[in-house]
């Protein structure tokens, strides 16, 4: 029986190269990262009436003729405004053998400013996720909700997983794992169902904020400019009440930092799930992926904070310190990377407090 789990770096180059992935043009040297491959957009965009789904029978180009309202060039770039629908061919398309699957997620930089971005695949009923033995194009879905963004042909907001089979760790081997890796530094985790992760709620350094709430009316965020914008011409920090509460308002977007630190070894990745869709009105972005070496000593970290993109819904509602708001989800890799997340690739995220996108001056 075949080896299950996450294709590490050097198989997403081997994968390329047999064809399994055919990118328009050459990757860029950072492309691959340690468990996942960033996809970047094309040369035009769609505004489209509505978010869809091909479904088994149809094409996502032909559904966008149906939906499309007007379509532009990226090749100087363009404004993406905010709750409008937008669907972008993404430069790398698939041919992936028979049983090798795949799964996408927004990059960490994209869920920190609210852009909801999912992946879409010809004749699928689902988003971001793409069945083994897939043949065919990419579309990113985009939508900013907060801010509006300029994005340019080459753009990487999305990220793909590759995987053959499945290989989620079961309560059981997640204990043995953490008992030896001590994955959270939480005495009391609980270990069944993925490691829980609650919200802090305490303050974090020496300001003793708790997060951020975005600012409505702002400017825009270039994706491409590293420390480009001022944080306080985009956000306002919360500071830490008496309580350890926050009230979460409707329709209003949160930077939190989990009450936990974390660490991935280098021979698991891992995603971040909602714990139970029933146990509040919020949730919790969905850009979720872990790669491996995250938090991990070995590779700079000593544990990090997960932080969280939150909205409340319809109404308001009240977190309290500690509260549970996700699950953190480990999977085998099927080898280790040949580079840790934090080794000397860029990542913006390593020993991680309350920390904003990498957009924002600190």
């Amino acid at each position: 029986m075949a080896a299950k789990g996450i294709l590490p770096d050097h198989m997403i180059s081997e994968l390329a190269a047999s064809g399994g992935i055919r990118p328009a043009r050459d990757f860029a040297p950072d492309q691959i990262q340690p468990a996942s491959l960033d996809l970047r957009l094309g040369s035009v965009a769609y505004r489209v009436r509505a978010s869809f789904l091909p479904g088994p029978r149809t094409t996502v180009a032909g559904r966008i003729n149906d939906l499309k309202l007007h379509e532009f060039p990226l090749t100087a770039g363009a404004v993406l405004e905010t709750n409008c629908v937008y669907i972008v061919p993404l430069q790398e398309s698939l041919a992936l053998p028979p049983d090798v699957a795949a799964a996408a997620n927004p990059k960490s930089s994209t869920g920190r400013i609210d852009v909801f971005t999912r992946v879409i695949a010809d004749r699928t009923n689902g988003f971001d996720r793409i069945s083994a033995g897939y043949a065919g194009p990419l579309y990113a879905e985009i939508s900013p909700k907060t801010f509006p963004v300029l994005v340019r042909e080459g753009t990487r907001l999305s990220q793909i997983r590759f995987r053959r089979g499945q290989s989620v760790l079961d309560g059981a081997a997640l204990k043995a794992l953490h008992d030896k890796e001590r994955l959270t530094d939480d005495a009391d985790a609980d270990l069944s169902d993925g490691i829980s992760v609650g919200v802090d709620l305490a303050g974090l350094g020496p300001n003793n904020f708790v997060g951020y709430r975005a600012k409505r009316h702002t400017g825009v965020i270039d994706v491409e400019k590293r420390d480009g914008h001022t944080i306080a011409d985009f956000w306002e920090p919360i500071a830490a009440r008496a309580d350890r509460s926050l009230i979460l308002d409707p329709d209003e977007f949160y930077i939190l930092a989990s009450k936990e630190a974390v660490q991935v070894p280098p021979d698991y990745a891992a995603e971040m799930v909602p714990f139970d869709p029933l146990v509040g009105e919020f949730r919790v972005h969905y850009a979720g992926f872990f790669d491996p070496g995250f938090g991990y000593a070995g590779a700079g970290g000593q544990g990090a904070r997960a932080v969280l993109e939150v909205r409340s819904r319809e109404v308001p509602f009240i977190l309290e310190h500690g509260q549970i708001v996700g699950r953190l989800v480990y999977e085998q890799m099927l080898a280790k990377p040949r580079t840790l997340y934090g080794m000397g690739i860029g990542s913006n995220y390593q020993a991680q407090g309350l920390k904003l996108s990498k957009h924002f001056r600190v």
